[in-house]
């Protein structure tokens, strides 16, 4: 049923256009010329998402994935060894999410040459690594899905994603008073030092079992001898707890204005902004039912319903009233040069999509 050597070629094609996310077009352009050879009616939206759709009897089931890449991704040199991908070392390997959409394109090849014609959405998105921009962006009107598999995990076959956290951008200018750093340094205030204090005051990492917090960019400064006038820094916070993650920013908020106000003079610039809101479905929810059914028929075990620590695009879709499951495409490792997959995996994530859009 699943062509191996094909779902291969087609991943191994697919993490060699890079795609870091905003820079998606190439791919983009590849991925609609498949769709097309499948007999989709296929679009592509202001935003640069790809979408096809399959008419059919029943409602449409959505399928998505995202097309972007984490850095470092350009230049990226698969190797398949004994039956694993993986990148040479020096970047990542790219299957979030391109294990994903060659899996969905498999699967609908498997559907086309059989000539069964389940109603079908598929959505490639953009920009799903720096915030869901992509899939907030699909003009609600065209999707008329109700249910959704979002093909964007890792794990085992059967770990089912059933929520998901909300998020929160924390983002942070301190203004200070550029000098001379040996001539005379208090006659400045240097920017660095706040931010610094200001960090140091805030509870990071894992908060609680439903929280996390992290600062991870910082960038200011023009020179050692100068008393830096202007520090930039970024984080977040999530949370499946939305009292914890206001009283999470709020705390990070007072950290950084205590800092500030120890220094006269010192002036400080927040943008808070809520990222995407996050999810929790309920164990019986019919779309997790018939994942079950479907593992069931593949000899696998029941899903074993999990809560996820990241956001999806399936945060989006849920939001939106579409029940959106993300599901195992089997990825290792990701966000990390050591990143690697299973072409076993791929073949029975592709055999569940198609398992779950006959039922």
């Amino acid at each position: 049923m699943i062509d191996e050597t094909r779902l291969l070629q087609t991943f191994l094609d697919l993490v060699q256009i890079d795609s870091p996310s905003g820079q998606e077009a190439a791919v983009a352009a590849d991925l609609a010329d498949r769709l097309r050879a499948l007999d989709l009616d296929v679009s592509t939206d202001r935003a640069g998402n790809v979408l096809g759709r399959w008419e059919g009897s029943g409602a449409p089931l959505l399928l998505s994935a995202h097309m972007d890449t984490v850095a470092p991704g350009i230049g990226i040199r698969p190797i398949v060894e004994d039956g694993v991908i993986r990148s040479d070392g020096t970047t990542i390997l790219g299957g979030d999410d391109k294990s994903g959409v060659a899996v969905i394109l498999e699967a609908l090849t498997v559907l086309h040459e059989q000539g069964r014609r389940s109603a079908v959405e598929v959505a490639f998105t953009v920009k799903e690594e720096t915030g869901l921009i992509g899939a907030q962006a699909i003009d609600p009107g065209w999707l008329r899905a109700r249910e959704a598999l979002v093909l964007d995990s890792g794990g085992p076959l059967n770990a089912v994603v059933h929520g998901a956290p909300s998020s929160d951008r924390f983002a942070a200018v301190v203004h200070g008073r550029a000098a001379h750093a040996g001539s005379n340094p208090e006659d400045g205030i240097n920017a660095i030092l706040v931010a610094a204090q200001g960090i140091a005051r805030m509870p990071l990492g894992r908060i609680d079992e439903e929280t996390t917090s992290n600062i991870g960019l910082i960038q200011g400064g023009q020179a050692v001898n100068v008393v830096p006038d202007r520090v930039e820094m970024r984080g977040e916070a999530r949370s499946h707890d939305i009292a914890k993650l206001d009283a999470q920013i709020a705390t990070m908020r007072s950290a950084m204005e205590q800092a500030v106000a120890q220094h006269p003079g010192a002036q400080l610039e927040l943008d808070i902004r809520r990222t995407y809101e996050g999810y929790r479905l309920a164990e019986d929810e019919p779309l997790i039912h018939r994942i079950a059914r479907a593992l069931e028929a593949m000899g696998e075990s029941a899903p074993d319903l999990r809560l996820s620590g990241g956001g999806s695009d399936a945060n989006i879709y849920n939001t939106r009233g579409i029940t959106a499951v993300p599901i195992s495409t089997g990825m290792q490792a990701v966000h990390t040069n050591q990143e690697w997959i299973a072409l076993s995996s791929m073949v029975r994530c592709a055999e569940l999509v198609i398992h779950v859009l006959r039922s």
